[in-house]
Parts: C-alpha cells; sequence; structure tokens
C-alpha cells in the first residue's frame, strides 16, 4: 500500500509539474480557438461546427472545447476545462479576445463607411462584367491551374484570375462563393503600408522621418525610421514564432494595446541593416498612424474612406484590439473579389478610375527590396526579385499571409491573382501555369 501511495503521488506530482509548465501553452490554445471562432461565425457568417471541423481542426487547437452564444456574440474556447478563454464580437471592429468580464459590455467607438456602389460594374463598383473573351488567353490552361490548387492536399478555399480588368477565371470549394468573406491573415500588413503610401501621397506623413516615439529619444533607437519599421529592418528585437509562448503569440493572445509590445524590445541590429520579419513592427506602425490623427474616430475612419471603400472594398472589415488600434499585423476579412480590387490598385500605381491615391513613386518603394532581406521583402509586400519562384518575373510582387493566403500582381502580365486556402502550396507551378495561358 505504502508503494502505490509513493506511486501515486509521484504521478500526481508529475501531472501537476505538467500542467504548470504548460499552462501559458493554454492561453495560445483556447486563444486562438476562441478568437478564431468569434471571427468565422460574426464576420464570415459561418457556423461553428463548419469552424470546428475545418479551420480549427488542427492540432493542439482541435483540443479545445468550444461554445458559442448568439444572443451576446461571445465565443467561448476551454482547454481541459484547466483555461477558458471568450472572444467577443463588436460590430465594425470584428472580435476580440477579452482579459476581462467588462471587455464584453464596453462602449466602442465605429468607424464610418462609404456606400457601396452597386450598379457599376466590377471591379470599379460590384456589379457584373460583361463577359469579355480575350482571343490571346488559352482558358483551358488557366482551368487546369486552377483544378491544380483544388485537390485534396493543397486545400483551397477560392482563387481569382484578373485579366486587363476583367474577371477571366474564378473558383470557390464547397461551401464558399463570390460572397464568402476570408481571412487574409498577413496580408493585412499589406494594407496598412497603404494606408501609409495615400497619407504620403497626400502630405500628411513622410516615412523616411524619424519614428514619432517619445520613448526611443534617449537612446539609439531615436534613429529608427518609419521606413525602417515598414521594412521590417529596424533592428529591434523579436521574436516571431507560433509554434511556442513567442513575443508574436503573448501579443495576439495577451496584449490589450497590441501598438505597444515592439516599441519596449530593444535594439539586437543597427536600423536598416538588420531584416527580421515581425508582426510587432506592424502593430507598432499602426499606433504611429494612430498618433497623427487629432481624433480616434478620423484613424477609424481613414483607412476605409480613403482607400478600402473608396475602391469598392465594401465587404472588408478590419479587426481591432481591445485598445480600438486595428490589428495591421494580422486581422482582416474581404471577399475574394475584394481583394481582388486591392490587386489591381497596385497594378494600376495607385491610380483608382482617374483617382491618384498615391504614386507610381510609392510603389517603387514599396517592391524596392529591404537591406539584408535577400531580395524577398519590399515595404510590407513580398517580392520575387532574386526569382525565388523561378517560372515567375522578377518584378511580380505579392500579400502573403498565413496558410498560403495571397493578392499576386504581375505588371508584365497585367494580370492580379488571388488565392485562398488552409496550407501553403506549390506557388511556382501554379503562377507558371497561369502566365503560360497568355499566348504571344
Amino acid at each position: 500500500m505504502k508503494i502505490f501511495k509513493r506511486i501515486l503521488l509521484l504521478v500526481l506530482i508529475f501531472v501537476l509539474v505538467t500542467v504548470i509548465y504548460n499552462y501559458p501553452k493554454l492561453n495560445m490554445l483556447s486563444g486562438y480557438s476562441a478568437k478564431n471562432i468569434a471571427s468565422s461565425v460574426f464576420v464570415a457568417n459561418r457556423t461553428l461546427a463548419f469552424t470546428d471541423k475545418t479551420d480549427n481542426n488542427f492540432a493542439p487547437v482541435n483540443l479545445a472545447s468550444d461554445a458559442i452564444d448568439l444572443e451576446s456574440k461571445i465565443a467561448t474556447s476551454s482547454a481541459f476545462g484547466l483555461l477558458t478563454r471568450k472572444a467577443v464580437y463588436r460590430k465594425g471592429l470584428g472580435a476580440v479576445l477579452s482579459l476581462e468580464k467588462s471587455d464584453e459590455t464596453a462602449n466602442y467607438l465605429v468607424p464610418r463607411r462609404l456606400e457601396a456602389d452597386n450598379n457599376t460594374p466590377y471591379p470599379y463598383g460590384n456589379a457584373p462584367q460583361k463577359d469579355t473573351i480575350f482571343a490571346n488567353l488559352d482558358y483551358a490552361k488557366i482551368d487546369s491551374s486552377l483544378d491544380f490548387l483544388f485537390d485534396s492536399i493543397n486545400q483551397t478555399r477560392a482563387v481569382l484570375v484578373i485579366y486587363k480588368d476583367q474577371i477571366v477565371s474564378e473558383k470557390y470549394a464547397d461551401g464558399f462563393d463570390q460572397d464568402s468573406k476570408l481571412l487574409g491573415w498577413s496580408m493585412t500588413k499589406s494594407l496598412l503600408s497603404t494606408v501609409f503610401g495615400i497619407m504620403q501621397t497626400q502630405g500628411g506623413i513622410n516615412v523616411f522621418n524619424k519614428a514619432p516615439i517619445a520613448s526611443w529619444q534617449n537612446d539609439k533607437r531615436k534613429n529608427i525610421t518609419i521606413s525602417n519599421l515598414l521594412q521590417m529592418n529596424s533592428g529591434l528585437e523579436w521574436d516571431e514564432n507560433y509554434e511556442e509562448i513567442s513575443d508574436a503569440t503573448k501579443m495576439l493572445f495577451l496584449e490589450r494595446d497590441m501598438t505597444k509590445m515592439q516599441e519596449n524590445k530593444p535594439l539586437v541590429g543597427k536600423p536598416n541593416e538588420t531584416w527580421n520579419y515581425s508582426s510587432g513592427t506592424t502593430n507598432l506602425l499602426s499606433g504611429i498612424l494612430r498618433s497623427y490623427f487629432k481624433t480616434h474616430q478620423e484613424y477609424l475612419d481613414f483607412w476605409y474612406t480613403n482607400f478600402i471603400d473608396k475602391i469598392g472594398m465594401n465587404s472588408m472589415l478590419l479587426e481591432a484590439d481591445l485598445s480600438g488600434n486595428y490589428v495591421g499585423s494580422s486581422y482582416s476579412w474581404a471577399t475574394t473579389r475584394d481583394w481582388g480590387k486591392f490587386g489591381l490598385l497596385y497594378l494600376k500605381n495607385g491610380n483608382w478610375n482617374g483617382e491618384q491615391l498615391f504614386t507610381k513613386k510609392w510603389v517603387d518603394y514599396m517592391t524596392t527590396p529591404t537591406p539584408t532581406s535577400d531580395g524577398t521583402y519590399g515595404a510590407q509586400f513580398w517580392l520575387n526579385a532574386e526569382n525565388h519562384f523561378k517560372d515567375v518575373p522578377s518584378n511580380m510582387y505579392y500579400a502573403d499571409g498565413f496558410q498560403g493566403q495571397r493578392v499576386y500582381v504581375l505588371p508584365d502580365q497585367e494580370m492580379v491573382i488571388v488565392r485562398f486556402g488552409l496550407k501553403n502550396f506549390d506557388e511556382n507551378e501554379f503562377l507558371k501555369g497561369i502566365i503560360s495561358s497568355i499566348e504571344e
């Protein structure tokens, strides 16, 4: 009996130590699940069952027990009954993880939106396009390239191909269509960069000035420019790791104001000489944008009235943190066609239906490789400058999100290609197939 008691005690101690050691990770598990469910149900109009089966079906997130309160618009996720997180939906700002009970009923500002144009044909409005057949396109090749992505391995949800302003191919997985809102993840970073480009063009900001961060003025961080931050080349410390407890996961699951975490990090390199991908940097930039507006309402409105709604991305919703700042690193939802409009804005060098939102000079800046990024990164956009995709033009650039969310801009081909899914894929082969459909 004494031996049995000792063994039982050792087992209990082991279990206790294991729980204590892994307890912080439960925040990531239950936090991811609750936030994703709240956004999926209340922003994208999916069901809890569908989200658990398709979006939250990977380890360890699939270990959480989930529930939804449709009336209160709250999602709850529990990790083995040891740690429970809630995410609350706020109209106009999307879903956010609560940190205390009062967050579930707190008042908040709502961004003001422009009215949608449902009469003008796509892309300048939301009405259907007239059928246009291009004699120089091999439509069979395009369809074959799309079919390649819609197998059980690639787990693609949506693909859109635009050529000379015309939708030439579009395909969706079961359960999705042209009205389905899809999460861009880190493609949101490219949206944030665009806001800077618009403000730069309007004269409201100069990205080559020093970053206006008061806490940096007494140390070497005072030399960091806004451009250094846009190019992820500030030299600031940051751990972008989603497999463990890291700076990135702490920011997304535990911070009330996500714009502050990167601000508090020390230098571990030299500005303009130390490229390091950081979602914290993008959210810091969102906070910097906020500082250029007199009121928080103006900050919330500007993204829509001067950019998103102005080009008719009316389905888009930017999600904000508990402090009301847009989570520029990660959270934006829109239909595939609206994401296509975003790519077209860049293909047209910032000119939208005769109005210059930003200049060709901004596009050149944004697509110039960041020092020490090996030609892969510009200003919150990814590049093909060193032909990482060997069968794709080197001037192709793209917005990039987790699990293979993409908006590709191909200037030489006058094309924009959008892809959404749950898994990365052979991008070179896919793009090669689409490009080869254009006959000389």
